[in-house]
């Protein structure tokens, strides 16, 4: 198959036969190819993806005009007799004799008698199908200009690797793919070993080039990212919003504060909450605090914690020891007109709804993907796959559903009134607890915030396989609750310390990773107690 023409036509029978004999698959194939994880791999198919969804790709409905030649000569061979045919055979011959003593006339040497059989390396080449870059002769190597990295480019940092997302650059979102995980260029630095090189701009590379380079160049558009630094507490000014496009942006991060963020936590007494700026409009307009049971505007947030009669929500609600008027004074928080007219100033009968509820999954931390299950009760939200069990329920049903949180705390009332010992709940039949094992696992799944211990390390880790024997991460216990492959609670429990023991070994010389970890080992452990009721150890 050394010729281009001959390739394409293979390759179209073969397209053929498959949407002859077994078109039941391609739907399944590329719903698999086309996956946000394969996607950021090969980038090369997500220019494909976008290609066939704006129709830009159009049916080859001629054949190469070699193939046709060779179609129409083999019809005239079957219409010719015995005899024409071999008369056409010796004068082939004869021509393709005249043709190599051209070819020796041509490399300048004298016709001879050695010369009129020439051997097979005497022949000229045919040349090869190289498939390599899209660029023509003289252009330059930059591969950030390729239409196949026109959505993503890979990058590098010190050892690692990843896909940088375009798009999610400009929005100053998580844009580094790093296997399942996604990183912000700062962190990706420190996941790289390189903070203290405190300047992702100059450390993050592609193809030996800093991002810092491609920015001013136009390559890249960047929004601005925190680098978070530990600091004395102060009043803000306008100097402590951190962008990228301030030459000293390490320095005023190291001085400042933090407040470009999207999330900040306040009080108001001893009630505490969440404030999303984006859901922010107005003291009373948008369900912009989030406590651990609902969505409350500023004014009902007040209402609530203080129970006084006329609140000011910019005077009693503090954040970080100041009243919340600093952050809308420095225009950090931006109360919207009178006459606004967006969703959070005039929302329909949806829109309230939506706003009882949270805008990310609670076990992954993120927005896109499938469309979000709400529960009921609470004010988490899902997707069906995150979920334990995995919802099948279907989306715009109007039924009630109610989360595996809602239901342990429901049940929890007639849970194991009397203390257990450790070893005699460790002993018990998984089927019997599987609904305490699986808000276990949610439990702990959404306290991994970063989703670190989510995927299997060997993927991004590349000597993690040759330090850690058995590696193990929540989405194989996952797998493995699901499929019904534990027997007791003790092998259930025993799979996720073995997480933690791994992190503990790998991460010997990684102080803040292993303070991350032991958190976490805590925190399941505690919670593991308080579902089983477990009777404290004595020290005796």
């Amino acid at each position: 198959m050394k010729s281009k023409d001959r390739i394409k036509q293979a390759l179209y029978d073969l397209l053929s036969w498959l949407e002859k004999n077994q078109s039941q698959h391609i739907k399944v194939f590329w719903s698999c190819v086309f996956k946000e994880t394969i996607m950021n791999q090969y980038p090369h198919l997500r220019l494909l993806r976008n290609s066939l969804l704006d129709e830009s790709v159009r049916d080859y409905k001629q054949l190469p005009e070699k193939m046709e030649k060779e179609e129409s000569a083999e019809g005239k061979r079957k219409e010719m007799s015995e005899d024409e045919e071999e008369e056409e055979t010796k004068a082939n011959s004869v021509k393709k004799k005249k043709k190599r003593r051209k070819i020796v006339l041509d490399e300048g040497e004298e016709p001879s008698v050695s010369s009129c059989k020439l051997t097979p390396i005497q022949r000229k080449k045919s040349k090869k199908v190289v498939f390599s870059s899209p660029l023509k002769r003289g252009e330059k190597g930059e591969i950030w200009t390729w239409p196949i990295y026109k959505f993503q480019i890979p990058v590098t940092c010190g050892k690692k690797e990843g896909m940088l997302n375009r798009d999610r650059l400009a929005k100053g979102e998580k844009c580094i793919a790093v296997g399942r995980e996604w990183f912000t260029p700062p962190q990706f630095e420190s996941f790289a070993g390189k903070e203290n090189c405190r300047n992702w701009k100059t450390s993050i590379r592609c193809e030996n080039v800093c991002l810092g380079k491609l920015i001013k160049e136009g390559h890249l558009n960047s929004a601005g990212f925190i680098v978070r630094r530990k600091t004395a507490k102060r009043l803000l000014s306008p100097s402590d919003l951190i962008t990228d496009e301030e030459e000293q942006e390490v320095e005023q991060a190291e001085q400042h504060p933090d407040v470009s963020k999207k999330v900040f936590n306040v009080t108001c007494g001893t009630k505490a909450a969440t404030l999303h700026v984006k859901r922010f409009a107005s003291g009373d307009c948008g369900k912009s605090i989030r406590t651990e049971t609902s969505w409350m505007t500023p004014l009902e947030f007040v209402t609530w914690a203080s129970h006084q009669t006329d609140p000011s929500w910019r005077r009693d609600i503090m954040w970080e020891g100041n009243p919340l008027c600093v952050l809308t004074e420095e225009r950090i928080l931006q109360t919207h007109s009178l006459n606004c007219s967006c969703e959070l100033c005039m929302p329909g009968l949806k829109d309230l709804e939506n706003q009882k509820n949270d805008d990310e999954c609670f076990i992954c931390k993120r927005e896109e993907g499938e469309e979000l299950v709400v529960c009921d009760i609470c004010p988490l939200s899902f997707h069906q796959k995150c979920h334990l069990p995995p919802v099948n329920i279907i989306l715009g049903d109007k039924s009630r559903w109610m989360c595996t949180f809602c239901e342990f705390r429901t049940a929890q009332k007639w849970m194991f009134r009397e203390e257990m010992e450790r070893e005699a709940a460790m002993s018990e039949q998984i089927s019997q607890h599987m609904k305490r094992c699986q808000y276990l696992l949610l439990y702990l799944c959404s306290a991994d915030k970063e989703q670190h211990f989510a995927t299997n390390p060997s993927l991004y880790l590349k000597d993690y396989s040759t330090i850690i024997q058995m590696p193990m991460w929540t989405g194989k216990v996952t797998d493995k609750l699901q499929n019904n492959l534990y027997q007791t609670v003790g092998e259930f429990v025993s799979d996720v310390q073995l997480i933690f023991t791994n992190s503990a070994f790998y991460n010997l010389e990684n102080d803040g990773f292993l303070t991350m970890s032991n958190k976490l080992k805590e925190l399941f452990d505690s919670e593991l107690k308080k579902v089983f009721n477990i009777r404290e150890e004595s020290n005796d």
